[in-house]
């Protein structure tokens, strides 16, 4: 892809409840500055995930405490975000978690 391609950032419905479950203003702020970043190489950034989150990837925001969890549309030339939330491993709340339980929904509706 040409390097100059402009992402455009599509947020789910859960990632804008979970974003906006976020209080802290600074700490929003900073997490808006990051998807920014996603627009421009969405697949050079981050890192891919593994097992059932698989085909998404995953970036470090507001240090290390945020992760923001993605799918790349190349087609459409659009970032996708899943899930924004807390690292907190082992967390019922932890992002992953959170993740896996949206997933998990998702694939029952389907049934």
């Amino acid at each position: 892809m040409s390097n100059n391609l402009e992402y455009r950032i599509l947020l789910t419905k859960p990632a804008k409840q979970l974003l906006k479950a976020i209080k802290d203003r600074r700490e929003q702020s900073l997490i808006f500055k990051r998807l920014e970043k996603l627009k421009s190489e969405p697949e050079k950034q981050g890192k891919a995930l593994t097992n059932e989150l698989k085909g998404y990837r995953s970036i470090r925001a507001v240090g290390q405490r945020y992760r923001i969890v993605y799918q790349i549309n190349d087609q459409n030339i659009t970032v996708i975000i899943v899930a924004i939330g807390r690292r907190k491993q082992g967390d019922k709340n932890d992002v992953y978690e959170v993740m896996r339980s949206l997933l998990s929904e998702i694939s029952q509706e389907e049934e």
